[in-house]
């Protein structure tokens, strides 16, 4: 196996856990030390929900662990990769989409570490037995807190505050991805089941962390009339934007109460712990990861926070009766009658599963009336990427 010298300039964390408790119980079982690439550190949303559940997952199963936090997605990911494998680890897992290259570098190199992936397109084309991918139907938990600013609007138009024609909602995306894509979608579909009126503007950062330019996309959507604001962008900058303008607020990937306690409405998020108990039980066993793995909301991997002070009365209950019909098949996100595309019902789309270099269409995602997202078959990673109508983009240059 090749050694990698090369230092990395990123912060680097080790718990061992002495006992192996978790693990060492069964004699048959191979011990295992975890290594997590994390493209920031704790001061991203993003970031903080894989570290918190790293940490989780690994408290409960008795496993030593090392975090490299701060790793861009460059080379530095692949070194990153080869110093952990060379540090003993045989179980690695890098936690944004552009680290996937390098990580599927770093499996050649090393074909005894298991390497995992979080929102990645590649493995089921690579078709290697060491690097596999993962996401979950975050798209259900964005269209719960679509639910839940749908019910806010409700109460908005009731009490006067403003006209179902004002009922506009602004989204600050980070690229023009089709995961941020699915994201904005289904929150505004979720929010246009409870309120018929609404509309959506989403903006563009360039970033996934630019807490200036999220703040910036924020107020600009604010200015522009936007009543309710949510982002898929990982820093502090467009809550605090909506506390400081009393703008309601849906936050992704964790409570932003204590900082906005006036707006904050719920906060959808992917809880990784079932999926890195999943995998690090694979290796302990020596069974096979999945190439990709789909957790949903019956896995405990997709939830939503508790509910803020802002969220309307009501809002609970709503999303419970949701949630049930999401969970029994009585309710998809993309239902095609829920939406149009150029004024017409989308029929037919070929989704862009197997990534190429010209995003070509390859399989059939519409059938028994609706959009499969995520689909079992296809790949974990979202590749919902279509425009609909009634959300106007105001930038598109990311």
């Amino acid at each position: 196996m090749k050694k990698c010298t090369k230092l990395i300039l990123a912060a680097t964390t080790m718990v061992t856990l002495g006992a192996f408790t978790g693990l060492a119980a069964n004699a048959e079982e191979n011990t295992v030390k975890a290594g997590f690439i994390f493209l920031h550190d704790e001061n991203s949303t993003y970031d903080l929900n894989f570290i918190n559940a790293a940490k989780e997952a690994c408290d409960k199963m008795g496993i030593e662990y090392v975090f490299k936090t701060g790793i861009p997605e460059g080379q530095e990911c692949y070194e990153a990769a080869c110093e952990l494998a060379d540090a003993g680890c045989n179980f690695v897992f890098a936690d944004s989409f552009g680290h996937e290259d390098y990580i599927i570098e770093a499996a050649r190199e090393f074909p005894d570490v298991q390497f995992c992936h979080a929102t990645g397109t590649k493995a089921h084309t690579e078709e290697m037995d060491n690097f596999h991918n993962a996401f979950a139907s975050i798209y259900e938990g964005r269209y719960l807190a679509g639910v839940a600013a749908g019910m806010k609007l409700n109460e908005m138009i009731a009490d006067g505050t403003i006209t179902e024609e004002q009922a506009k909602m602004g989204y600050v995306g980070a690229y023009t991805y089709a995961e941020v894509i699915s994201g904005y979608t289904s929150f505004f579909l979720g929010a246009r089941s409870v309120c018929p009126s609404v509309t959506m503007e989403v903006t563009f950062t360039g970033s996934w962390y630019d807490e200036t330019a999220e703040k910036e996309g924020a107020n600009k959507l604010i200015e522009d009339g936007c009543v309710l604001i949510s982002q898929h962008a990982d820093s502090m900058g467009a809550p605090t934007a909506c506390e400081t303008a009393g703008v309601p607020d849906v936050s992704y990937n964790g409570s932003t109460e204590s900082a906005c306690p006036n707006t904050f409405i719920v906060s959808s998020r992917i809880d990784w712990a079932p999926y890195f108990e999943y995998a690090m039980g694979c290796v302990a066993s020596g069974d096979e990861i999945v190439a990709d793995w789909t957790g949903d909301l019956s896995t405990g991997s997709v939830v939503l926070t508790d509910l803020g002070t802002a969220a309307a009365e009501g809002t609970q209950e709503a999303i419970d009766d949701v949630t049930a019909k999401l969970e029994s098949g009585e309710v998809h996100v993309f239902d095609i009658d829920t939406f149009t595309v150029n004024g017409e019902k989308l029929e037919s789309y070929m989704a862009d599963v197997d990534t190429d270099a010209d995003y070509e269409g390859d399989h059939e995602a519409i059938s028994d009336g609706y959009f499969h997202e995520s689909a079992e078959g296809f790949r974990s990673a979202p590749y919902f990427d279509v425009q609909i109508d009634d959300i106007s983009l105001l930038d598109t240059a990311f």
